[in-house]
């Protein structure tokens, strides 16, 4: 979602809900609901408070980043809009305001070329939405994929929101989500990963896969891990030149393209991956295919790049 490829997501996803499910043990201690008031899904965020409002918050439900200036007409016409989507979505995000003109540098750190524009960070990593007018339609369909996300690939469900509450007033958590049947095979796939036992990763991402086949978030880390074991060892520079002198050959450029992706050159993956299915028949077709929809499966489904890459791979194979 940030445009590279985050081979750290399932480490960032453990971590996003161990802190979200610390947060709601904290508030469970000190007797309080964990809910907050509508009022309080709406902030507004300067420089000073940026890692506390944003990045801290972000460990527990999607913020979105609302860059305004009092000048923007455009800015007029939005900002109401999200303000209002906030409150329906009751708790799914947390809209936060950032005044462009008084935080200068937090606008040069997301690189903004021009207002409104709107921007995410979900479990402290930032990704842009939108810039510039936008129908309503089209921003529901954005948000709605946000928290999808949000919630498949970090847990984050969310805050309770009580409409009696008191603005400011409530414990900022999410709702109490049980642990899963795999959370304890996931958190050992995710060790495994951080001591750099690729092997042991693996399994136990099948293990989880093995009694629950559509576990999102295990085949997330299995592609992933399957991807860094691939690359663990190779010489770049001699995959580099193989794929160039050997347009034909089907390991070469496979090999490149797992490169490619750990380098963080989606498109040049997918792109090198459908040319070369255009090129082959058979069971070399078929390997290079197999080995594209795994490197779909690293990025995920929801990623703009791959959707197109299907479109693209449909067209070859068709």
């Amino acid at each position: 979602m940030s445009g590279v490829v985050d081979l750290a997501a399932v480490k960032a996803a453990q971590e996003a809900k161990a802190k979200a499910e610390q947060a709601r043990a904290q508030a469970a201690r000190e007797g309080g609901t964990g809910a907050i008031s509508p009022a309080d899904l709406v902030i507004d965020v300067d420089e000073a408070g940026f890692e506390r409002d944003v990045l801290q918050r972000s460990a527990e439900v999607p913020v979105v980043i609302d860059f305004w200036a009092e000048w923007c007409q455009p800015c007029k016409q939005l900002s109401p809009v999200l303000e209002r989507l906030a409150v329906e979505y009751n708790g799914r995000f947390l809209l936060a305001k950032i005044d462009v003109d008084a935080n200068q540098m937090l606008m040069q750190q997301f690189g903004i070329q021009g207002i409104p524009a709107v921007f995410a960070v979900v479990a402290g990593q930032a990704l842009p939405l939108f810039q510039g007018a936008a129908d309503e339609t089209q921003i529901r369909q954005t948000l709605d994929q946000l928290v999808q996300v949000a919630e498949q690939r970090f847990g984050l469900t969310g805050l309770t929101v009580d409409p009696d509450a008191e603005p400011g007033g409530g414990a900022q958590a999410a709702p109490e989500r049980p642990a899963g049947p795999y959370d304890a095979l996931l958190e050992s796939a995710v060790q495994a990963l951080d001591s750099g036992d690729l092997g042991g990763a693996i399994q136990a991402y099948k293990n989880v896969l093995s009694e629950d086949p559509g576990n999102e978030e295990a085949k997330l880390g299995l592609a992933q891990a399957e991807l860094l074991q691939r690359v663990q060892g190779i010489d770049p520079q001699q995959v580099r030149r193989d794929a160039a002198d050997k347009p034909a050959d089907v390991q070469a450029q496979i090999a490149a393209a797992d490169l490619d992706l750990v380098g963080g050159h989606v498109e040049d993956a997918f792109g090198r991956l459908i040319e070369t299915v255009q090129r082959t028949v058979g069971d070399d077709r078929d390997t290079v295919r197999k080995r594209l929809l795994e490197l779909f499966e690293v990025v995920g489904p929801e990623d703009p790049r791959v959707i197109a890459a299907r479109r693209a791979l449909a067209r070859a194979l068709f």
